[in-house]
């Protein structure tokens, strides 16, 4: 698994000019599902999100999570993250997990970090998607399995 969370103050996901998901205040997921990955490892993950200190508290002092402040998730997937890129011009992307699967262990994280208590939206798996967002900060992190 690997993922690129960035604070937002806003941010959309659309498929042929149409909104998917859409979140005000909180993260965006970009979400990449390896072979080896399992919902256990994706539970875990939500659970470390939903508490992750990235917010500001009254001080400036990033001592805040989403649960904290009642913020959003959007979750969108991105197999392109799990791309080999040791070797050519162009990626392999024969290290991202098949597309059903895949597919099912995305939905699996956005349910488990709803679970959680954070609110939740999420692209559409597969599809050309366009997604804007305001990057707070900027403020970025990588995570990885």
């Amino acid at each position: 698994m690997k993922a690129v969370v960035q604070r937002v103050a806003r941010a959309s996901v659309s498929v042929d000019g149409r909104v998917e998901g859409a979140i005000e205040r909180g993260v965006l997921v970009l979400l990449g599902i390896e072979p080896a990955d399992q919902p256990e490892l994706l539970d875990g993950f939500a659970r470390r999100l939903a508490q992750f200190r990235m917010f500001p508290d009254e001080s400036g002092k990033t001592n805040k999570s989403l649960l904290d402040l009642g913020l959003s998730a959007l979750v969108v997937s991105q197999f392109t993250l799990c791309a080999d890129l040791g070797r050519g011009r162009r990626p392999s992307f024969d290290t991202a997990e098949r597309p059903e699967r895949a597919r099912a262990l995305v939905e699996h994280f956005a349910r488990a970090l709803e679970r959680q208590g954070c609110r939740v939206a999420q692209g559409r798996f597969g599809a050309h998607m366009l997604v804007e967002l305001a990057n707070d900060g900027p403020l970025t992190f990588v995570f990885e399995r």
